[in-house]
């Protein structure tokens, strides 16, 4: 049982790995950067409300005169919301076309398997980097935070990290879907990229523009917000929940799409 798990995942360990480190890198230059800029004198307040405010919106832009504020900003609506996004829609772009474009599906399809569960489990292999970046980067942060003189609450920086599993698991499961609607991977990788950025953008626009609100239903990031659960200690599970939602959502029509398709075509 699990073994495409297994054998998945283990492909993954290298960039994993090199990932948790590059991540643990920039936060730590990230954090180092803090005291200079709060020793600098700057109004943040005038600072802040000079970006137009979709940048605002996009950015998580409210305040950066205090470390959960700097975090919010440079660490995890930057590099969490919107480059992990990308990196595992990207990812998983390829797990389903990748093999049916090297002919690799057929021999995998000719044992005992079902399809479903081949699908189900090459997306659960996505689950490995998710949990290992969630599991290493706090930690990190955590120290240089201490280290640099500052403190923040250690539950809010659980809790920003826990319920962005759930983001990052959507933005894997819509890579799913285009990897079962695209036979090239390089293509549906692309395309799973573009459609994340898109939704990112949605949420920016709609959020600071007058009755297009509703529009940003649609995006994954409007239920995710780390500036409120660092700055403010807001949690939304319930935001949470609709993006776990969303992704079985999403496996269950790439699992219909996968089913009829001829992969052999």
């Amino acid at each position: 049982m699990l073994e495409i798990v297994r054998y998945e995942a283990e492909k993954r360990i290298k960039g994993t790995l090199a990932l948790a480190i590059g991540l643990g890198v920039l936060a730590v230059f990230f954090v180092a950067f803090f005291p200079s800029l709060e020793a600098s004198g700057i109004d943040f307040d005038a600072y802040v409300e000079a970006y137009p405010p979709a940048v605002q919106e996009a950015f998580g832009i409210s305040s950066l005169d205090t470390i959960e504020g700097f975090l919010a900003v440079e660490v995890y609506q930057f590099l969490w919301l919107l480059l992990l996004g990308l990196y595992f829609a990207y990812s998983a772009g390829g797990l389903i076309a990748g093999d049916v474009e090297r002919d690799r599906m057929d021999l995998t399809l000719s044992l005992p398997i079902s399809r479903s569960r081949v699908l189900a489990e090459k997306f659960a292999s996505v689950l490995v980097p998710i949990l290992a970046l969630n599991a290493v980067v706090p930690v990190v942060v955590y120290a240089v935070v201490l280290a640099i003189g500052q403190s923040i609450d250690v539950a809010d920086l659980a809790v920003v990290h826990l319920l962005s599993i759930p983001y990052l698991l959507v933005c894997g499961a819509i890579g799913l879907v285009l990897s079962t609607l695209v036979d090239r991977a390089d293509v549906a990788k692309r395309i799973a990229i573009a459609a994340v950025f898109v939704l990112y953008l949605i949420e920016s626009i709609a959020a600071s523009t007058d009755g297009l609100e509703w529009i940003g239903y649609v995006s994954p990031t409007h239920y995710y917000d780390p500036t409120a659960i660092l700055v403010e200690g807001s949690y939304d599970l319930t935001g949470a929940a609709i993006l776990l939602g969303a992704t079985v959502l999403l496996v269950l029509v790439a699992r219909y799409r996968f089913q009829r398709a001829d992969v052999g075509a």
